[in-house]
């Protein structure tokens, strides 16, 4: 599930919105209010349950041989072990918009957000089956015990990452 040329996605379990209105988010890191949504690179990101944790990785031109060799394929989405259930039972939807409200946020850009309210396309479009997404993707999922350790290896190094809800995660190990 991605988003066609011209457009972004908002992705989200309630398959009953009509109307996107700026908020800011309770952990967010900025004053501002926005709308949020993801392009077709970053839309993987978010093929998981909203309070899923997950530590993502992949390889960047810049990375090196021995991190390339570590990860073992050019992208890896980890997760725990305990949300397994929850991720291959969630029902996900992503809505549709129109590209043109949203700017690039971040450096680099890993989001697009739009200040004013902004209308889907149409109806929510269900995802479906959260693995084969990633599978089709050619997306790696990995069940962990725990993420830190992947966390730790991953930031140290030379691929690109995102972790996401990792405040949810199980503690990391002393």
């Amino acid at each position: 599930m991605r988003p066609k040329p011209g457009e972004v996605l908002h992705f989200s379990e309630d398959p009953t919105i009509a109307w996107f209105e700026p908020h800011v988010a309770a952990t967010a890191r900025q004053p501002e209010a926005y709308v949020w949504a993801v392009d077709h690179d970053r839309a993987p990101d978010y093929w998981f349950p909203r309070e899923c944790p997950r530590v993502l990785a992949w390889v960047l031109p810049t990375t090196s041989a021995e991190d390339r060799e570590w990860l073992g394929v050019d992208r890896v989405h980890a997760i725990e072990y305990r949300r397994l259930p929850e991720f291959s039972t969630a029902r996900l939807y992503a809505y549709r918009f129109a590209a043109g409200p949203f700017r690039p946020f971040g450096d680099p850009p890993h989001a697009h957000v739009a200040t004013r309210p902004v209308e889907p396309l149409g109806p929510p479009e269900p995802v479906g089956d959260l693995l084969a997404l990633h599978e089709e993707a050619g997306i790696e999922l990995r069940l962990t015990a725990n993420l830190w350790p992947f966390w730790r290896r991953v930031t140290a190094g030379t691929l690109g990452f995102s972790g996401i809800r990792l405040r949810n995660a199980v503690p990391e190990p002393t």
